[in-house]
């Protein structure tokens, strides 16, 4: 029977004497991947470092099964840069240092005719301990986590001092990961790994005989993750055992529910308050109508509490507003590259670089942190030069870049003059705009650029590639510090955007909803595929499966060519082909409706979906050419 990890009663903390959440309760067990979902400001990080006994609660109780050893992740950078990174990995499982010592202590006591229970039993306790980290060899296990997220072996005997903000975020997921614990609390992990990395750690979290908690942004690793949810927001909190999409699922079914409920309240209220408008001065009808007023109060009450809990489950007054002005028509090739060859200072990145976009597409380039993608980028808008090779935009472009580092931000303005300067909105305008990106009010239009955190700065580049009325979007990790609902946002409008969009981003989902083709740098090269993400993975797959045996088979007759003699009518033919494959992609969005996380139906999907349309446009072919003779 599963062992519960952690079990929190009625759990309060307070911020400056207000309750940031109240009442929260849930139980972990071991093997359990909880998602802690909620919007910014909820306290999921201080829950987290309640967890890990960091914070102190102001109210309920946690209670750990014995010995429980909790190890916590998250964006603050480690304390002890003096270590090398194979130190500061190997610090976070100093007790299985003490296991190892306490074995060796033991087993010379029992070769000095030491057999007495005690001493065994905690021979064979510790030694379960050990066997459970992977016995002598765990500090090749931690290593192998190291490398798991992208370092070298190299990189194991440098100092912490001498790796960049974003290496350091990835030593102490390693520095987690490594020690074996039976807790493991993750505050945004996903954060500076590229594709490579998030598959090897939603593995590797999968493979893990330990309890996890974990916030995340990225709806794709969420699901893949997840099988359980612990929902905090204005206060109290949800658990929902399930994997993700079906929390979602069940979420809009409460949302829907709630507003059915409100409906109907307000029709009864409606209902009642005719008959005291009409009864209540009547003697004979008085007492009926003051029951009446009663019970609307109550009514009230309840279509309050409904209304509030349809606005919870709602949550979009405060995503951002995505609106993009209808850019100017550009010539039909929008960006083309031949034969580049890209480097970085000394790194050579890409030898032999070809592509090109047409007007209107929208197409995803992906490849591992460090292949080139930012420096493909910056080449094509003419902010690089390429080593060889051409890059060029074509005729009538108006690209609009959204950078991952925000240097074009003029530090010396505020944030509303920052927009007047950069856009063509009259302030009445810029101000709505600003509104619809968290800025509101005259406080946050006039706070200086130079004081915005990061997550600030980035929403106001996001406003100004929405203002900007390109016809040629450049998006190099736009969802980074946005929340789930301003990501589903942000979704909806690049799929909606009528011109021509670039998108780099670690987020799967975003890149298989938006990408209609996907270029991929592999060793060097830039290799195109149709499709999204799913498909991207389908035939990366297809390609890594080994070739099946060739079997011999028998001569078949040669099928008799559209139109000949004692063969089908063409047209019927393929309308009978047109109502199988409807059937077809009828099952599959069948199916997709239960579980959008398959990326083989998902991909299985679009090819059965192509191959309507290519049906179709035979048909028409054929029904012209009927028509013509």
């Amino acid at each position: 029977m599963p062992m519960a990890v952690v079990i929190a009663s009625n759990l309060r903390k307070e911020i400056a004497g207000e309750p940031l959440f109240d009442g929260v309760s849930f139980k972990v067990e071991r093997r359990d991947r909880v998602a802690l979902s909620g919007p910014n400001g909820a306290g999921k990080t201080t829950l987290l470092r309640a967890l890990m006994r960091e914070t102190r609660l102001d109210g309920g109780k946690l209670a750990f099964a014995k010995g429980t050893r909790v190890a916590l992740h998250d964006q603050r950078p480690p304390l002890q840069r003096g270590l090398t990174l194979r130190e500061y990995v190997l610090a976070g499982a100093a007790d299985l240092v003490t296991v190892e010592e306490e074995l060796r202590a033991l087993e010379r006591a029992m070769a000095g005719g030491a057999h007495d229970t005690t001493t065994l039993a905690r021979y064979s306790d510790a030694q379960a301990r050990l066997e459970h980290a992977g016995g002598y060899d765990w500090r090749d296990r931690a290593t192998a986590v190291v490398r798991g997220l992208g370092f070298a072996d190299s990189d194991l005997d440098r100092h912490l001092d001498s790796f960049s903000g974003g290496e350091l975020t990835r030593a102490s997921l390693a520095r987690a990961l490594g020690g074996d614990p039976d807790l493991i609390l993750l505050d945004e992990p996903t954060n500076h790994l590229d594709v490579t990395r998030l598959e090897w750690l939603e593995q590797e979290l999968a493979s893990l005989d330990a309890a996890v908690v974990l916030v995340a942004h990225d709806r794709w690793f969420l699901e893949a993750v997840a099988n359980a949810t612990l929902e905090l927001e204005a206060g109290r909190s949800t658990y929902f055992a399930g994997p993700w999409h079906a929390w979602r699922r069940e979420k809009a079914e409460r949302a829907a529910h709630a507003a059915k409920t409100a409906a109907r309240v307000s029709a009864d209220i409606e209902r009642l308050e005719r008959f005291v408008a009409r009864f209540r001065y009547k003697k004979s009808k008085a007492k009926q109508a003051q029951a009446k007023l009663t019970q609307i109060a109550r009514l009230d009450e309840e279509r309050a509490e409904a209304r509030g809990e349809y606005n919870l489950l709602t949550r979009r007054a405060r995503s951002l507003g995505f609106e993009f002005l209808n850019p100017p028509r550009s010539g039909r090739t929008v960006v083309e590259v031949e034969d580049a060859k890209l480097a970085a200072g000394d790194k050579h990145l890409i030898e032999r670089g070809a592509l090109a976009i047409d007007r209107g597409e929208h197409v995803a380039l992906i490849g591992p942190n460090g292949s080139g993608k930012t420096t493909l980028l910056e080449t094509m808008l003419g902010y690089r030069e390429p080593l060889a090779g051409r890059v060029r935009l074509g005729h009538g472009v108006i690209p609009a870049y959204f950078s991952q580092h925000e240097l074009e931000l003029d530090e010396k303005l505020t944030v509303l003059e920052t927009v007047l300067k950069r856009t063509d909105l009259q302030r009445p305008q810029a101000q709505k705009l600003l509104g619809r990106f968290l800025f509101s009010g005259w406080e946050a239009h006039e706070k200086s650029v130079a004081v915005l955190s990061g997550g600030e700065r980035r929403r106001l580049t996001l406003a100004l590639v929405v203002a900007s009325g390109a016809n040629f979007l450049v998006l190099d990790e736009p969802t980074n510090h946005l929340d789930l609902e301003s990501r589903e946002a942000l979704e909806e409008a690049v799929e909606a955007f009528p011109g021509t969009v670039l998108l780099v981003s670690h987020d799967r989902a975003l890149l298989d909803a938006v990408a209609e083709r996907t270029f991929a740098i592999e060793d060097g090269a830039i290799n195109a595929y149709n499709g999204g993400w799913a498909d991207f993975v389908a035939r990366r797959a297809e390609l890594d499966r080994p070739p099946e045996p060739v079997r011999q088979e028998k001569p078949r007759k040669r099928a008799r060519p559209e139109g000949a003699k004692g063969g089908p009518n063409p047209l019927e033919e393929i309308e009978a082909r047109i109502g199988e494959q409807e059937q077809v992609v009828a099952s599959l969005e069948r199916s997709l409706a239960d579980d959008w996380s398959d990326a083989d139906k998902i991909a299985a999907h679009r090819r059965a979906r192509d191959e309507l349309q290519s049906l179709l446009a035979r048909w028409e072919e054929l029904l012209e050419a009927a028509s013509a003779s």
